[in-house]
């Protein structure tokens, strides 16, 4: 924030102005042509540095200007306040704010006005995403005349296109619309989707759903298109699972994300962004708690009742409210707060690589790291799909009642966000004890087990009847609990341990392999990966009729992918962890040259001249693991900030992986 007193037309000033002793805390504007070079260096150095780096030059920065003008030149050197002319021409100069600033718990004022609303706003928008996950589920696995085999169709053909649609649209709107009305724009169309879902929609289902049109395609086509032919009887609640997938790419990715990166420094985000994930599950542990309690509505009802067009008009309310308070946070914050703190300077765009598809494909087969890298991703993405909608099936058969289908998926979820949650805090344990390959393992190895023992509880349910029984439970009661524990461990493994190993992976390669694997894997093996369960279903359902039909073929494949991902991570661990410890080798055998002390920097920084011991000195090697320079000494620069200079000699560039 910027404020300035302009020297023209102010006739309240004194004709003998006195200076003030008092510390510059304020910016000011004063008209002068300055003559003085040395200022000009001083003040363009620390006037380029960031807001907060500042603070350390506030002590020791002496204001120096000089003032021409026709009446006579006036000169003031002092570290209070400088006072000029009345009459004189007006042009401004401005200068750093080098008061202290507030802080609270250690972290300045200005950071907590902008992380504690990105905070709320991410609660509730990740609140309002775990009950709509829940809620889309439940309308179209458990509408009548549908079943779970409509998902994989429903991903494909009507989620992939609208979210497509919306990036195109998004894309267009971003160039003639401003940040805030953008925003605006994208979030208030999904607020009023959810509430006219819930009081005019569902209600109106057995008006505006063709039953009797898709009646006869079904009959006419045979019970394999059982679920593309769902889609256009229940055409509204398949329109209702498409805003609910989008919520989470558009409003969480592009709109929340998108602002939190305008409105933070790296800084800002480096010690903040964690907290998010962590707060991002106890929305989820929250709201499957809400879920549960209007799904148990039912029980308070009378007969007769639609206990969920109740239970549904209570939770899109609760979406309604929130999403308006977040529209409120978002003006708030462009209201109050971003004007009162430093503006953030633009960020520069960084080039990425753009391969097509060909290319992606080429750069992958070309080297066994990415390979192996790629084959983590496609086989995460298509194991999780094959469990997840023959699970779902099983757990409509289990419980067929919208209510009660919905109080299990509340429960779910909140045993989702206390997994999750703990997995994160002990990753950074079992990364730092076991290493990166254990930690890779985890993830496919109780994909592994938990699959194992969901696929034999449905396929060999009738002999294991009698030993369930002593417990109280049905096969298909044991099958739902397994593949519960199988959804529950996997996906908190996956948030805590493979996307941290993921990008990990990316480290010790050379730039070019690093920047090229990581846009192949976004344009070939994602896709892959989010396709490739839908599109195996799809073939089987209608190769076999159905999805029960369809299931010892199912877990047959999944065996095998989840044995190449196991094969893949445990290849890769050994080609990660021979170029770590070869990079580290290599760092650590690069001696310290010596810095002439008489040349200067182009910063007006003076170079450090080591001693003989320290000429011949190694780098030193940090305590866990990292190589890290050190020099003893260092010594004031021109603009009073000290510097420390080290030169590496010449080596050769990284190893790439495409030897391997």
């Amino acid at each position: 924030m910027e404020a300035g007193i302009p020297a023209q037309g102010l006739l309240s000033l004194p004709s003998k102005p006195k200076t003030s002793d008092t510390h510059l805390t304020h910016r000011l504007h004063f008209r002068s042509k300055i003559q003085s070079p040395k200022f000009l260096n001083s003040y363009e150095s620390i006037n380029s540095r960031s807001f907060h780096g500042l603070k350390k030059y506030r002590k020791s920065f002496k204001l120096l200007s000089y003032l021409n003008s026709k009446n006579g030149d006036l000169y003031k050197e002092k570290s209070g306040l400088l006072v000029t002319n009345a009459h004189a021409d007006a042009t401004y100069v401005s200068v750093p704010d080098y008061g202290e600033t507030p802080k609270f718990l250690g972290v300045e004022i200005s950071t907590l006005k902008k992380i504690i609303p990105l905070g709320l706003m991410f609660f509730c928008i990740l609140f309002n995403y775990t009950i709509l996950r829940d809620t889309k589920d439940v309308l179209v696995v458990t509408a009548k005349g549908s079943s779970a085999e409509i998902i994989p169709f429903l991903k494909t053909w009507v989620n992939l296109p609208m979210a497509i649609g919306f990036m195109v649209l998004y894309t267009k709107l971003s160039n003639v619309l401003s940040k805030e009305a953008l925003f605006y724009s994208c979030i208030l169309p999904f607020i009023a989707f959810f509430g006219a879902f819930a009081f005019v929609l569902y209600p109106l289902g057995d008006i505006i759903h063709p039953t009797a049109l898709a009646d006869k395609l079904l009959k006419a086509l045979g019970p394999s298109f059982l679920g593309p032919v769902a889609i256009l009887r229940i055409w509204s609640y398949c329109l209702f699972y498409v805003m609910a997938e989008l919520w989470g790419s558009v409003v969480v990715s592009v709109l929340f994300w998108g602002f939190a990166n305008q409105i933070t420094t790296v800084d800002e985000a480096k010690q903040f962004y964690p907290l998010f994930g962590l707060g991002a599950n106890v929305a989820l542990i929250f709201s499957g708690r809400t879920v549960k309690y209007f799904s148990n509505m039912r029980k308070n009802l009378g007969p007769g009742v639609d206990g969920w067009a109740i239970s549904l008009k209570g939770m899109m309310s609760i979406v309604v409210l929130l999403g308006l308070v977040i529209c409120g946070i978002y003006w708030g914050v462009n209201t109050f707060v971003l004007p009162a703190v430093p503006k953030i300077e633009a960020r520069k765009k960084k080039e990425k690589p753009k391969l097509g598809l060909v290319e992606s494909t080429k750069f992958l087969l070309s080297s066994r790291y990415v390979r192996d890298l790629a084959m983590l991703v496609v086989a995460y993405g298509i194991s999780i799909n094959l469990v997840e909608v023959t699970w779902k099936s099983k757990l409509k058969a289990q419980f067929p009642s919208p209510n009660e289908y919905s109080a299990f998926m509340g429960d779910f979820s909140t045993c989702t966000g206390i997994a999750t949650f703990t997995m994160m805090l002990l990753s950074r344990v079992i990364l730092q004890k076991y290493g990166w390959g254990v930690a890779a393992m985890i993830t496919p190895t109780v994909l592994l087990l938990t699959g194992v023992g969901f696929f034999s509880l449905i396929l060999f349910g009738d002999p294991l009847a009698p030993a369930l029984a002593k417990f109280g439970i049905t096969p298909l009661l044991a099958a739902v609990y397994v593949g519960a524990m199988q959804n529950i461990f996997s996906k908190s493994a996956k948030y805590s341990l493979f996307d941290p190993c993921k990008e990990m992976a990316y480290i010790p390669l050379d730039e070019e392999t690093k920047v090229k694997g990581k846009a192949a894997i976004d344009v070939v093996c994602n896709p892959l990966g989010k396709s490739g369960g839908a599109l195996i279903q799809q073939f089987m359902i209608l190769t076999f009729g159905s999805l029960a039909n369809s299931t010892p073929y199912l877990g047959g494949i999944l065996l095998v992918i989840v044995l190449g991902w196991l094969a893949a991570a445990r290849s890769l661990d050994k080609q990660f962890t021979a170029l770590e410890v070869e990079e580290l080798k290599r760092e650590k055998a690069i001696p310290i040259k010596t810095v002439k002390g008489s040349q200067e920097g182009k910063n007006g920084s003076i170079g450090v001249k080591p001693n003989k011991e320290e000429e011949s000195m190694p780098l030193k090697s940090g305590g866990n693991g990292s190589p890290y320079k050190s020099v003893s000494s260092g010594c004031e620069t021109s603009n009073g900030s000290a510097s420390k200079q080290s030169e590496i000699g010449d080596s050769s560039e990284t190893p790439s992986p495409h030897s391997s």
